[in-house]
């Protein structure tokens, strides 16, 4: 049906909170929605020119973004029905695994036995073991560890182990071995990443992550890009795909470093790709701007997707499909620094796409996954298609 699918994830981008995000401690987040009212009251306009005429003012009511009287794309939002709210179970959703139970999280830092497992591999104790921002346990425990050599093992309050450690103590590529060997440890205890998060600098006060970072992730169920796979139909991922995925399903890979060079791959990837998936992953809204409370820079990352969005459209042919969603929300106006939990939006958008197609209210995110089954003829695990909708006149 549609020879090429490019399917972007920005990351973090969430609708409004779900039914049950008091649960989660989220209630009232509204990640877009919050961040166009940040705009309009500090005397400004969010201008998302492109993505409002294709319907995303009609998804979540946005300052700035009105609702489109005919939107260019098929519109609609996405429900979680994984328990979760974090980027490894949002993406796995989105390829046709729904998660019954959570991922384990360590809200009181890891049990001892896990920090001597690290100890025995490392060779030395570890820095931290605490619930913090990366940015703030670098600046906190940066020094020490440039003068001691430990490294530094924090969490969040998703399901992650993540390492920090200074390249000139410890190299990426050795970071990353000690996070490959912590990665078979923390399996039987269920976490679902184990992050390498590598910093330079001097002092606390110039300290600063590179673009080195690198997921390890749990082993995902069955995936809909296995299923592609099986069929010779070609995956490539761009951004931290690869890593969430294990590499399953996946044919090729371009790492990204940030939003910008995230864009340039997705337009290379599409323009090498005959017939199949690119699978990409936006990640500066989550990782720069939502994680860090930082609105000014979400908007502006909104706005720059947008800009790009509007060069890229025209480059689809007319058996090519575009799909536009997220994983999660992670609202950068509400109290905690945590993702939140939110629908997403969902756009899809090809050449003879008819005018003013609304897709609703999605039970899950594996709608995604059900789409790409039934439009590459493959066997589909979860969710339901809305690829007819798409092909309506």
């Amino acid at each position: 049906m549609f020879k090429r699918v490019v399917l972007i994830v920005l990351d973090g981008v969430g609708c409004g909170s779900l039914p049950d995000a008091a649960s989660y401690g989220d209630s009232g987040a509204n990640t877009l929605g919050h961040v166009a009212g940040y705009v309009a009251e500090h005397g400004a306009a969010l201008s998302l020119s492109t993505l409002q005429r294709l319907g995303l003012g009609n998804i979540v009511e946005m300052a700035g973004v009105p609702a489109a009287e005919k939107p260019q794309a098929a519109w609609g939002r996405m429900a979680e029905l994984s328990a979760g709210k974090d980027s490894t179970t949002g993406h796995w959703e989105i390829a046709g695994a729904v998660l019954e139970e959570p991922f384990a999280t360590y809200p009181q830092a890891f049990p001892a036995e896990i920090i001597a497992a690290f100890t025995a591999i490392a060779g030395v104790e570890p820095l931290g073991n605490v619930v913090a921002s990366g940015t703030e346990i670098i600046a906190r425990l940066g020094e020490e560890h440039l003068a001691t050599g430990r490294p530094i093992v924090y969490t969040s309050v998703d399901s992650v182990f993540q390492i920090a450690a200074h390249e000139q103590v410890l190299a990426p590529q050795q970071l990353y071995e000690l996070c490959r060997q912590m990665r078979q440890v923390l399996d039987p205890y269920q976490v679902g990443r184990v992050i390498a998060r590598p910093f330079i600098g001097t002092s606390a006060a110039d300290f600063k992550r590179t673009a080195n970072r690198h997921d390890f992730s749990i082993q995902p169920p069955p995936l809909v890009l296995d299923q592609l796979a099986e069929q010779g139909i070609d995956v490539t991922a761009v951004g931290k795909i690869q890593d969430i995925y294990c590499g399953r399903g996946i044919s090729s890979h371009y790492p990204s470093r940030d939003n910008a060079d995230g864009m340039d791959k997705i337009r290379l990837a599409f323009e090498q790709l005959e017939r199949g998936l690119v699978f990409a992953n936006l990640i500066d809204y989550d990782m720069l701007y939502g994680h860090r409370r930082d609105v000014a820079g979400f908007a502006m990352a909104l706005q720059e997707f947008d800009g790009w969005l509007g060069t890229f459209l025209p480059r689809l042919d007319d058996d090519d499909l575009l799909l536009i969603t997220a994983d999660h929300g992670c609202d950068p106006t509400t109290a905690g620094t945590d993702h939140s939990r939110e629908y997403v939006p969902l756009l899809a958008w090809h050449p003879q796409l008819a005018a003013a197609t609304a897709l609703g209210t999605r039970d899950s995110f594996s709608d995604v996954a059900a789409t790409l089954a039934e439009n590459f003829a493959v066997s589909g695990l979860a969710g339901q298609s809305f690829l007819g909708q798409l092909l309506a006149r």
